[in-house]
């Protein structure tokens, strides 16, 4: 039987930084079961469609999530990110995560 999950790789990515903001791209990999590089990938496309930024502090980087961003899928559209983080990620995220 294939392997599959019902969250794609950018929702797990988003979650994961949701959770620390100060993660650092190995360790979302890890958590995620991808590669270092495609994480970077999707970090940058989650970036490049505004769903997050990055901002450099010093070698770390930070990143804020834009919680008013639609979900993607015309299914979706009328659900915000902030509803999937509010959903999945842990209870401290839902309070403490910085968001745009």
């Amino acid at each position: 039987m294939a392997h599959w999950t019902f969250l794609t790789n950018h929702a797990h990515v988003l979650l994961c930084v949701a959770d620390n903001p100060n993660a650092r791209l190995r360790d979302v990999a890890e958590q995620v079961g991808i590669t270092e590089r495609a994480a970077q990938r999707i970090v940058t496309e989650l970036e490049e469609a505004g769903y997050l930024e990055r901002e450099r502090d010093g070698r770390r980087t930070i990143y804020r999530l834009n919680t008013a961003m639609p979900l993607r899928h015309p299914l979706d559209r009328d659900h915000r990110i902030g509803e999937l983080l509010a959903t999945f990620a842990n209870s401290a995220t839902r309070t403490d995560s910085p968001s745009i």
